[in-house]
């Protein structure tokens, strides 16, 4: 396909298998094994590392859909390819499974899945196998037979066309890329020199002139030098060669509305000027990368989301993500204002949480309590001023996070502004919308365990078994009441006095706090009671704290100095007078004897 060698990452639970598969494979000097990973969290961090460093470091994946025969296994399989699908929807997959039911096969091929060849094939079947589906082609072996010699004719006959293709929409791409990033690079070193102060109104005029050219060209080349995206192809082959296919049904957990393939295309081909819908796309890729760490609360804050298991957990938080998405959608194509923003961010909080509390219990699920039978979703949507009051508005930042995915704003956090797509801005934008998750995530939670926390469907279907019984989620509800308490009268007023918030984010051993820099002087305006009590007494320690600690070394000095030179020395004295009568009556006592 062309002159360098495909790239592959393998993905297999057995080390065995893969060391085999990865020595047969680097017999031949057009392939290349890039990297190995044994579990889906593995393969979902390698994909990540080697895309930030270069995004056509992996050509193909040669996945096992699941290591046995177990229904999880395969669901797990199953899953892991949509992801993979979801997150890099250019990326082809190659099925190397032991696994041959039907229907489990075509539920892959369903989710993007390019082919299958189960193992035993023999190796040059395979490496076919392999170039056919990085090319956007497919194989599909059909109940461990070989295709008839005519479909082969024509597949190759048709792949033949196909590199053709491919080749030169490649050969013009990277010209076009070559130029674009020659193009951009001038341009910001020109929008840099506008930004310099006390340039004359002539000077001024020329850099301006350059900007609008270099404008101009970046606009002609990227329109006379044009080819139709990867996406498009795979597109263009799928439909030729799965029309006897149903459409693929969506993803339980879809994020295609945040990772377009276009603007994937879009961060690659110009990653200094990324628009907004592409930092929106890379952000949203990283955290969903995070989101298959371990999700366990490692903080020494109770959090309303600690009594749900591990799946539920990570199945929340991903509809929250995907109601974000919505959310960013909905509100682009409504061409809404920045300055809008602060007007209804409370609004945007609101749906979100009502929106992820509908699809995460079942917008017609029942429970019995007592009985009768109600509604979940009902019990749970009576609570939303609490749940606003006490959680939602509190969660910092929001207009800041939506500006910045928006219009592209700088984004200030910290007391420092980040330029927007840099490095820099992306890893505190990751800050602010794993605490929106996790923030959104409580609130969903709080009104359950206000409410029905002790229903035993509820218990069986949601609750983390360490905390299933009545004991156990009596004393969890009273940690919260407590952490609510703390948090009001103490916590919170101490964190607007120092001017910081204490956000939650996702970490690899699991749920960590972190803490950022913020003016509060609003808000510590607006306390009253027992929270200002608290900052006027923490004003008070930090006004008498050098005065008491001058006091106390002066004290402490001259405690020191008695105790030393005058009670030391005098007691010094004592003993050595002490010591010589003893020895004085030693040598009277030998004298006695001699006599």
């Amino acid at each position: 396909m062309s002159d360098r060698p495909l790239k592959l990452l393998l993905v297999d639970q057995d080390p065995i298998f893969r060391l085999g598969l990865r020595v047969a494979l680097e017999e031949f000097p057009y392939l290349q094994v890039v990297s190995e990973a044994e579990t889906d969290t593995a393969v979902l961090q390698t994909l990540a590392e080697l895309a930030s460093q270069d995004p056509t470091s992996v050509d193909i994946v040669i996945l096992e859909l699941g290591n046995s025969r177990s229904i999880q296994s395969q669901q797990l399989g199953l899953q892991l390819c949509r992801q993979l699908k979801t997150q890099y929807p250019n990326l082809p997959i190659l099925l190397l499974s032991s696994l041959q039911d039907r229907g489990l096969l075509m539920a892959a091929k369903a989710t993007g899945v390019g082919g299958y060849c189960p193992k035993g094939t023999p190796i040059s079947e395979l490496v076919t196998a392999i170039q056919e589906v990085a090319a956007g082609y497919s194989h599909w072996h059909e109940s461990g037979q070989k295709d008839t010699e005519i479909t082969r004719r024509k597949d190759a006959d048709k792949f033949s066309g196909f590199v053709f293709t491919q080749r030169l929409t490649k050969y013009v791409e990277n010209l076009r890329s070559s130029g674009i990033a020659q193009i951009d690079a001038n341009l910001a070193a020109v929008t840099a020199q506008l930004q310099t102060p006390g340039l004359t109104v002539l000077e001024r005029a020329v850099l301006a002139g350059q900007r609008r050219e270099l404008l101009a060209s970046r606009w002609l080349v990227n329109h006379l030098l044009a080819t139709p995206s990867r996406a498009q192809l795979n597109e263009q082959s799928q439909s030729r060669l799965f029309e006897e296919l149903p459409s693929p049904p969506p993803a339980n957990f879809s994020t295609s509305s945040a990772i377009a393939p276009s603007d994937l295309t879009q961060m690659q081909n110009a990653p200094s000027l990324l628009s907004p819908r592409a930092l929106q796309a890379t952000l949203f890729a990283s955290c969903i990368n995070k989101l298959q760490y371990p999700l366990q609360n490692i903080t020494d804050v109770a959090l309303e989301i600690d009594i749900l298991r591990p799946d539920k957990k990570r199945e929340l938080l991903y509809i929250i993500l995907q109601k974000v998405a919505d959310a960013l959608d909905e509100l682009r194509s409504s061409q809404i204002e920045m300055q809008q923003l602060s007007e209804i961010k409370n609004k945007i909080l609101y749906d979100l949480w009502r929106e992820a509390t509908i699809e995460f219990f079942g917008k017609f699920s029942r429970v019995k309590v007592g009985n009768t039978f109600v509604e979940i979703v009902n019990v749970l949507l009576q609570n939303a001023g609490v749940v606003q009051v006490e959680i939602l508005n509190k969660i910092p930042l929001v207009r800041e996070l939506f500006a910045y995915l928006l219009f592209q704003t700088d984004l200030i956090v910290d007391n420092k502004s980040y330029i927007a797509g840099s490095f820099e801005a992306k890893e505190q934008a990751e800050i602010l919308l794993e605490n929106l998750l996790i923030q959104v995530a409580n609130s969903v939670v709080q009104p359950l365990l206000n409410y029905l926390a002790d229903v035993e469907d509820i218990k069986h279907n949601f609750y983390d078994r360490k905390l299933i019984s009545s004991r156990q989620i009596e004393r969890f509800r009273n940690d919260l009441s407590w952490k609510y308490r703390l948090r009001n009268y103490v916590t919170e007023p101490k964190a607007i006095f120092e001017s910081r918030y204490e956000l939650f984010v996702f970490a690899p051993r699991g749920i960590a706090k972190v803490s950022i820099y913020a003016p509060r002087t609003q808000e510590l305006r607006e306390l009253s009671g027992i929270p200002l009590f608290i900052t006027l007494g923490l004003e008070f320690g930090d006004a008498i704290a050098p005065r008491l600690q001058s006091l106390l070394s002066f004290l402490g000095s001259g405690v020191v100095f008695v105790l030393t030179q005058i009670v030391g020395r005098g007691l010094g004295l004592i003993v050595r007078g002490i010591l010589q009568g003893i020895g004085s009556v030693s040598l009277l006592e030998g004298k006695n004897k001699k006599l």
